[in-house]
């Protein structure tokens, strides 16, 4: 997935320190390099790991417990008084455990987070092995983690300066969205933003009932409103972003803000169907988001590209929309560039880390081969992976987890879900 798009037949990749040292043909890599531990992998396909731009990890604890509602009835009535409840520390290091063991045996080895106690969630995120992103949640109304928009911003920052040099983990701060948080409380999170120099990460334009609501307060719908707050620069990454007019599509690409799209929780909620298309034609990096569990409800990127790019050839009654090639690049490279990371993880090229992954392509519903971009968006799935590698050290190998318990995990969400079922 480097810029150049290029497949390398009978391939290998040498890794040292945690880094890509180079990429080439088997035969030339194993003259040139050698090691301790050759690992094999045949019959797959070696790429970089995904992406996920975009979810709420620790809400797989609330998976299925509130379906088929629409979002506002959904997340006042159900998820926030849910959260309300069982939200904490344990709750947090337990639930992230799950999400991480997921995502990682789905091939994603980076996600973009927006939740709470957020310490806990990086230590598990660092006992699995898993890269991660993770957003302080700001609101303007108190919950379990804060009680007054100060409280979640000197948390915020708390957070930035304990984890901000960590190889793992990427703070973020993470104001909520435009109707949960007012103007001086978006100011105030871009300017702590800019002065620790970390990411911004917002939902924006999910529903018709927000932009409308913003309308209403501020007479200006919600990209325009944050353009004029000065809140709009590369550093933004904005989920869903369905309810847009094409002024505010050029706004967002004028002020190189990416944009998370969570196609699979926007069907299951009817938000809507967000310009994707218009979006990538107007020069905006957009790129895949699951969406929390309690939404979509699993964390699985494959079956966000497969839908993604056959739904948008339907909307647009244009079979060349999203093209394979594009859909990968939206799930990795892409990916890490919105969030900053470019320069680290997306490719895998001399110098990066050594994020990647193996799909055994040695499966019915892959066979035979033409096109490997084409198999990776339309045909192959999440269980296909079988070896998971992130910052250089392997976390998944033989599709189990090397550095946790995967029944344990199971069991501790067993017994959360037996807890939150009978009260």
């Amino acid at each position: 997935m480097d810029e150049s798009l290029q497949i390398i037949e009978k391939g290998a990749v040498s890794v040292d320190e945690g880094n890509v040292i180079e990429t080439g043909n088997e035969a030339e890599i194993t003259k040139k390099y050698t090691s301790d531990r050759i690992i094999k992998l045949n019959d797959s396909a070696i790429m970089p790991g995904l992406i996920n731009t975009h979810t709420h990890a620790a809400m797989v604890y609330f998976r299925g417990i509130a379906d088929d509602l629409p979002l506002n009835e959904w997340l006042n009535n159900h998820i926030w008084p849910a959260e309300n409840k069982w939200l904490g520390k344990e709750f947090i290091k337990d639930a992230i455990e799950l999400a991480c063991l997921e995502m990682l045996k789905g091939g994603i080895t980076t996600f973009n987070d927006m939740y709470f106690f957020n310490d806990h969630a990086a230590e598990s995120c660092k006992h699995l092995g898993m890269r991660a992103v993770l957003g302080s949640g700001i609101l303007d109304f108190p919950s379990v983690s804060a009680k007054t928009t100060e409280e979640y911003l000197e948390n915020a920052i708390h957070f930035i300066d304990k984890w901000k040099d960590d190889e793992l983990i990427t703070p973020c701060i993470a104001p909520h969205a435009v109707y949960t948080c007012g103007p001086d409380t978006l100011k105030k999170s871009m300017e702590i933003a800019e002065k620790l120099d970390v990411p911004v990460h917002i939902h924006l334009s999910e529903t018709e009932w927000e932009v409308g609501e913003i309308l209403s307060r501020y007479r200006k719908r919600p990209v325009e409103y944050l353009a004029e707050l000065g809140f709009l620069n590369e550093r933004v990454l904005a989920a869903h972003c369905i309810w847009l007019h094409d002024n505010e599509i050029d706004l967002l690409a004028k002020n190189k803000v990416g944009v998370s799209h969570c196609m699979e929780s926007n069907l299951k909620l009817a938000s809507g169907f967000a310009p994707v298309a218009t979006m990538l034609s107007s020069g905006i990096k957009v790129t895949f988001g699951t969406d929390g569990a309690a939404s979509n409800n699993d964390l699985n990127i494959f079956s966000e590209m497969s839908t993604t790019a056959k739904v948008h050839k339907a909307l647009s009654n244009n079979p060349t929309i999203l093209d394979a090639k594009t859909v990968v690049l939206m799930a990795t490279r892409w990916g890490a560039e919105v969030l900053g990371l470019g320069e680290k993880i997306g490719s895998l090229e001399p110098g990066k880390s050594a994020d990647l992954i193996a799909l055994n392509l040695k499966k019915p519903h892959l066979t035979p081969i033409y096109n490997i971009y084409s198999h990776i968006v339309y045909a192959a799935m999440a269980s296909d992976v079988e070896f998971v590698m992130v910052n250089g050290k392997i976390v998944i190998e033989g599709r189990k987890p090397v550095n946790a318990d995967e029944d344990e995990i199971l069991f501790k969400a067993k017994k959360w879900g037996e807890r939150i079922k009978n009260v």
